[in-house]
């Protein structure tokens, strides 16, 4: 299995750092890997100054099993570069899974790949997500599931969000263990909602 989170400069460092913790601790041990996909192999700037290199450039990926898109500036920024767009676009339509957390549903709109679809986003940027038109946005949802289609709210349910998709990739145990692993165990304050 082979687990692509797209990063890009104004990335928010933890819409992806949260969930490429779980989805590697799920991946050990098993033939499956998280890999950190740029527009190039360039150095990628966050939008609180990480800087990270990507394991590979997006030319370099034709097919994922899931693609993860993270939210910050740079996600709404990423709406303007055609490359960024059309490959969001081609890869989700082979993904099993398609996912965001908090406004990398913005770019997930903008590619075309939640038309009438549910989706969620960070709480101050649901009137925004909304205005576009593209989808039906659930407020007050941690996270939420429309086929194989799931957004996060921002960054802890994003780490929600995964361990989620853990259990529905790997097993019950599975997100069990990783949960343990990673000293998760904040209850949810909202739902999730299932399509």
């Amino acid at each position: 299995m082979q687990i692509g989170i797209l990063i890009f400069d104004g990335v928010e460092e933890m819409d992806f750092v949260g969930p490429l913790e779980v989805l590697a601790s799920a991946c050990e041990g098993r033939e499956s890997r998280v890999l950190l996909i740029g527009p190039s192999l360039a150095r990628v700037t966050c939008e609180k100054g990480m800087r990270v290199l990507p394991d590979v450039a997006m030319a370099d990926i034709p097919a994922l099993d899931v693609l993860l898109v993270p939210g910050g500036s740079g996600a709404r920024m990423a709406l303007a570069d055609p490359e960024i767009v059309a490959w969001v676009q081609r890869v989700s339509a082979g993904c099993g899974w398609v996912t965001s957390v908090c406004t990398g549903s913005f770019l997930l709109v903008g590619a075309g790949v939640v038309a009438g679809r549910r989706v969620t986003t960070h709480h101050r940027f649901t009137d925004a997500l909304e205005k576009l038109g593209e989808a039906e946005v659930l407020r007050g949802a941690r996270f939420v599931v429309d086929g194989n289609l799931v957004s996060a709210a921002g960054v802890s349910s994003g780490i929600e969000m995964c361990l989620w998709l853990v259990e529905n990739l790997f097993g019950a145990q599975a997100a069990s263990e990783v949960a343990d692993y990673i000293a998760y165990d904040i209850p949810p304050r909202g739902s999730e909602i299932v399509g």
